[in-house]
C-alpha cells in the first residue's frame, strides 16, 4: 500500500465514516418507518398483511447498502483483501518475467 499524506488519511477516515454513518442512518429510518407500519397492519388493517412487501424490499435496500459500506467500500475488509491478493499477484508476474530474462 502507497503511503498516504495526513491530509490524505483525514479525508479518507472522513469518507468512510460519512459512509458508515449513512448506512446506521439508512436502519434507523428502516426500523422507525417499517415499525409504524407493522403497527399499523398489526392494530388496524388486518384484512391484508400488505405491510411485509415494503418491509422485505427496503429491507434488501438496507442489506445491499450495508454490503456495499462495510464490505465492498473503499477500505472495507473484502475489498482490501482483493486489492491485497491481486496486487501480490501482480508482483509475482512481474518479478517471475524480469528474472527469465
Amino acid at each position: 500500500m502507497t503511503q498516504l499524506s495526513p491530509e490524505e488519511i483525514e479525508r479518507l477516515a472522513h469518507k468512510r465514516a460519512g459512509a458508515k454513518l449513512g448506512w446506521y442512518f439508512h436502519l434507523a429510518v428502516y426500523v422507525a418507518v417499517n415499525g409504524f407500519m407493522l403497527a399499523l397492519t398489526y392494530f388496524g388493517l388486518r384484512s391484508r398483511p400488505w405491510s411485509m412487501y415494503p418491509v422485505l424490499g427496503w429491507g434488501l435496500g438496507v442489506v445491499l447498502h450495508g454490503i456495499s459500506v462495510f464490505l465492498l467500500g473503499a477500505g472495507g475488509g473484502l475489498r482490501e483483501q482483493l486489492v491485497r491478493k491481486e496486487r501480490e499477484r501482480l508482483l509475482r508476474q512481474q518479478n517471475d518475467s524480469s528474472n527469465r530474462v
